[in-house]
């Protein structure tokens, strides 16, 4: 969700020149995004969950990272402005487009080579971070299993030394998608509730035998914030 030397130039590969039809698709997809995206969630009515928790750390101007469960994905990128974000993005031809819709937003994005992969990209991302940027991390993952926070969150955090930021969203109309988190996104109209989790350190320098405490800990956030905003509308889970 480049050409080196451009401020919002990717990590790792260098973009690839395509066909007239890939470029033309590649340069119009943010604006779809953004033209459809504003169709959809425009209207909804947005209310606040422990805003002051984002607010505080905003404001200190000092790097920090936000993370959320996969499903949310296209909604919270839709909420994100003004800070100096940075995000991860999958090394695959569909991560392009992200990619792409992504820069558009104002974000730089960091992606792993094909030999490194995912490990480049964290690289890349602890870069960002020591510059000042506020990383933006799926805690899930691309690929899974929902809802199971990965060592990625933990692991930028360990090394840069700053603050960890959950959040999440639940809304009282939304279509569901058949995908392996059953990504969610609020219908016209609805109610949303967006929430955020305190934040929380992890210690820098973390040793392996205690990433894994930390990683629960992000996990039971993260659990505890879905349950609390599904639960405003009945339900216990999307």
């Amino acid at each position: 969700m480049a050409v080196r030397g451009r401020e919002h130039a990717s990590e790792g590969e260098s973009r690839k020149p395509g066909g007239i039809f890939t470029g033309f698709v590649q340069w119009i997809i943010p604006f779809l995004f953004r033209f459809v995206s504003f169709l959809l969630f425009a209207s909804c009515r947005v209310e606040h969950r422990g805003y002051g928790n984002f607010q505080k750390l905003a404001e200190s101007k000092m790097p920090f990272i936000v993370t959320f469960w996969h499903y949310g994905v296209i909604y919270i990128v839709y909420q994100a402005s003004s800070l100096p974000y940075v995000a991860m993005v999958s090394a695959s031809k569909d991560g392009e487009y992200v990619s792409r819709i992504l820069e558009k937003k104002g974000f730089k994005t960091v992606r792993g080579s094909r030999n490194k992969g995912a490990i480049g990209a964290l690289k890349g991302l602890i870069r960002e971070v020591r510059k000042g940027r506020v990383a933006v991390l799926v805690a899930d993952g691309s690929q899974g299993p929902a809802r199971k926070a990965q060592a990625g969150t933990v692991l930028l955090a360990g090394r840069t030394g700053v603050p960890v930021l959950p959040l999440g969203w639940a809304a009282s109309r939304y279509k569901t998608f058949r995908s392996w988190d059953r990504t969610a996104l609020p219908l016209p109209f609805s109610k949303v509730v967006l929430h955020y989790g305190e934040a929380f350190d992890v210690p820098k320098g973390i040793e392996d035998d205690e990433i894994e405490k930390y990683r629960l800990k992000l996990e039971t956030a993260l659990e505890e914030i879905y349950r609390k905003s599904w639960g405003e509308f009945g339900k216990k889970e999307h």
